[in-house]
């Protein structure tokens, strides 16, 4: 979570008077260190939620025996899939990292 100083933000708000706090991104590392088949890398699948809500979606990971699926609901917003910004989707090791910031929307009039 954190500020977005956008234009319209810059104008409206100062560093005393901070405009309210937005989720900018998401970092999932999960350790998956009993994996019994260490060649097929663990997956993630998105869904939207059961109760038809469009602000948000279930991200699910799958890694196979003897790990369940794990599940997180996240915010529903356009990712930034540029490693510039931070996106990252890696396993090695034991651990599956998936990192991504959302797009940021630019205020124009």
């Amino acid at each position: 979570m954190g500020f977005e100083w956008n234009k319209y933000n810059q104008t409206h708000y100062d560093a005393d008077n901070p405009p309210p706090k937005m989720v900018q991104g998401y970092k999932f590392n999960i350790f998956y260190t009993e994996l019994k088949d260490v060649t097929k890398a663990p997956q993630y699948f998105l869904y939207n939620t059961p109760n038809g809500d469009l602000s948000q979606v279930i991200i699910k990971f799958k890694a196979g025996p003897p790990y369940e699926d794990l599940a997180f609901q996240i915010m529903n917003r356009e990712w930034d899939t540029s490693e510039k910004h931070g996106f990252r989707s890696f396993f090695d090791k034991g651990v599956l990292q998936l990192h991504f910031n959302f797009k940021r929307m630019r205020y124009r009039r």
